[in-house]
């Protein structure tokens, strides 16, 4: 009974990151296709929990399934794995 849930853990691109403590992550697998044999690309965009707003457009992330916060946002952000060089001038 005292088994742990296990958690996806997805990565994915950060595409948007307009919104208030939510970002917009782009992630993609792939997978070999059961008919016809050839590898098909799926992309898929999750609204990630940004509580500390650490995440920016461009970055890198890694995030995990949780309970729903809202009627579209049940993942929250484990990780920035890599944040692009920015420039002085960008905000």
């Amino acid at each position: 009974m005292n088994e742990k849930k296990r958690t996806r853990l997805l990565q994915g691109t950060v595409v948007s990151d307009v919104m208030n403590e939510t970002i917009v992550v782009e992630s993609a697998r792939t997978y070999r296709h059961q008919v016809v044999g050839k590898v098909m690309r799926v992309t898929k965009k999750y609204k990630v929990h940004n509580a500390n707003q650490q995440a920016k457009k461009g970055d890198i992330v890694e995030f995990y399934e949780g309970r729903p916060i809202s009627k579209t946002k049940y993942m929250y952000l484990a990780r920035v794995v890599h944040a692009p060089a920015r420039s002085t001038d960008e905000v």
